[in-house]
């Protein structure tokens, strides 16, 4: 069986003593709800610094580890996310398919959508995983494909890409439009563009 990779043993034997002990009380700290006088809980101030304390190569995993361990709810997110870097708002994207007791469980889309707005193309590949497979609404997800072309996001980062994307007419249309645009511009499709086009093209499953 393949090792969890947000399984906190599976991160300790890859972190330094100093970094695993690190680790461990931002764990225990993770559980303690009482905020400190500037209104925030121990562990988020953990969250911002886990690249420093655990190496940038591990930062996204202890994060994960320390919000699925915390349980926050969608304004605890929505504070860590608007408030934190780049990196911190990166790990908490790849976190929410991790963080099934958010209610309702759609609650965190708007942080979603705020990433696929931006330009930044690590935060939108981590905004198109399966979090967005499960919640996104089509048109919307339709959009952060299109999102994923316009900015070179390889189309791999598009998590049920195959199952979403399957006899998808719309799509197809919206792919084949924007196809159209840049061979009238003189410019070639992105990569990934006729890949996705073909899935379109299959029928859908029947359930």
């Amino acid at each position: 069986m393949t090792p969890d990779p947000h399984h906190p043993h599976h991160l300790r034997t890859r972190l330094h003593p100093t970094a695993r002990t690190w680790l461990d009380q931002a764990l225990t700290e993770a559980t303690d709800p009482h905020p400190t006088p500037h209104g925030t809980t121990p562990w988020e101030l953990r969250f911002a610094t886990a690249g420093r304390h655990c190496g940038h190569q591990h930062a996204d995993t202890a994060r994960t580890l320390l919000l699925t361990r915390a349980r926050p709810d969608a304004d605890t997110l929505t504070r860590l996310y608007h408030h934190g870097t780049a990196d911190e708002r990166r790990a908490v994207l790849l976190a929410l398919p991790h963080l099934d007791h958010l209610t309702p469980p759609d609650a965190a889309v708007p942080l979603v959508d705020d990433a696929l707005r931006s330009n930044d193309t690590r935060l939108i590949a981590a905004a198109v995983g399966p979090y967005a497979a499960r919640h996104l609404d089509a048109h919307t997800w339709r959009h952060a494909v299109l999102k994923c072309l316009f900015t070179g996001v390889p189309v791999d980062a598009v998590a049920s890409l195959a199952h979403r994307a399957r006899g998808d007419g719309e799509l197809h249309r919206m792919l084949t439009d924007y196809a159209a645009e840049r061979t009238a511009a003189g410019r070639p499709p992105p990569p990934g563009l006729h890949r996705v086009l073909t899935l379109t093209d299959t029928p859908p499953t029947e359930s």
